[in-house]
């Protein structure tokens, strides 16, 4: 507990009052205003209890009175009381409360904004400590200065603090202002090959330098779409990953379907080219090496289409 002299105390001699009855020592008194009263050290002070002796001591700090002055003062005013021991002290704390960092971005957002920051970045400040300020006051936060680079997104800036009770404050502060994407993401883990619904997704606001590709951010871009690879849950999912349902990819294993005769056949094949339903694709017969041409069905198979010559693979590498 760190003990100071009320050095404001030692005020011009008034004369002395007879109180009407003995006073009584306040040991601890919380101050709900920016100065120090007589009736904060002493009950039944007598009529000049309520004479301002001093400021009080900064939000969220003490002083202590220690015996010694606490009986100057009690002579200097008047007050019928005197020390019984060194030990009688009287503690005067002030409330105090931190400036909420909201109110600090609350008055950096729109200075931000007005010299070409994103509106609705997202502010992180460097090495921020919030000030304390009276408790029973509402502060008020402005911007005086401030620096901005839209390369780096970095700032530096001087806040002025007002509150009642409180000297102005000035801060210096710091820190960068980061583009946001609301973008949509899985609400759990999702295996490859699962078709997305609506409640598949849930919001998540992430930096826009965050995201390397095209990422679905409306649910229009996900629903009935196949996921082409598994998704974790709450990681931004590109629009390259979703398919079609029925859509086949170059490489992948399909099935083809062989008109001969009002008869239908079914072949394996190797898509050499991928596709989405309705669209033409070139397949290969790993049996007889020859090249088709067919029409991808919503069910991932092949249509063979009527008149498509079979071509020898090797020639058919060789003409494209």
């Amino acid at each position: 507990m760190r003990r100071l002299l009320l050095i404001a105390w030692l005020l011009p001699l008034c004369v002395p009052v007879v109180p009407l009855r003995a006073a009584t020592l306040r040991p601890m008194t919380t101050l709900l205003a920016p100065v120090v009263r007589l009736s904060d050290l002493f009950d039944d002070a007598g009529p000049l209890a309520a004479r301002v002796l001093g400021p009080a001591p900064a939000p969220g700090e003490r002083i202590v009175v220690e015996a010694r002055q606490l009986a100057a003062i009690a002579r200097m005013f008047g007050v019928a009381w005197s020390p019984v021991s060194p030990a009688d002290v009287a503690v005067l704390e002030r409330r105090g409360r931190l400036l909420p960092r909201e109110a600090v971005l609350a008055a950096l957002r729109p200075a931000l904004a007005g010299v070409g920051a994103p509106p609705d970045g997202e502010i992180a400040l460097t090495g921020y400590t919030a000030p304390m300020i009276p408790a029973e006051a509402a502060a008020a936060a402005s911007v005086e200065q401030l620096d901005y680079s839209a390369a780096g997104g970095r700032f530096a800036a001087a806040l002025l603090v007002t509150a009642e009770g409180m000297a102005p404050l000035r801060l210096r502060l710091s820190g960068e202002v980061a583009e946001m994407a609301d973008i949509l993401v899985p609400a759990a883990a999702l295996p490859a090959g699962a078709v997305l619904h609506a409640g598949d997704l849930r919001p998540r606001r992430l930096r826009a330098a965050a995201l390397h590709a095209e990422v679905v951010r409306d649910p229009a871009q996900a629903a009935g779409m196949v996921l082409r690879r598994a998704a974790g849950a709450g990681v931004a999912l590109p629009l390259a990953d979703l398919l079609r349902p029925g859509t086949v990819e170059k490489g992948a294993h399909v099935m083809m379907a062989v008109e001969l005769g009002g008869l239908t056949a079914s072949v394996q094949g190797v898509a050499l080219s991928g596709g989405a339903p309705g669209e033409r694709i070139r397949v290969l017969n790993p049996s007889s090496r020859m090249v088709v041409e067919g029409e991808v069905r919503p069910d991932g198979s092949i249509a063979v289409l009527a008149g498509s010559l079979p071509v020898p693979a090797g020639a058919e590498v060789a003409t494209r």
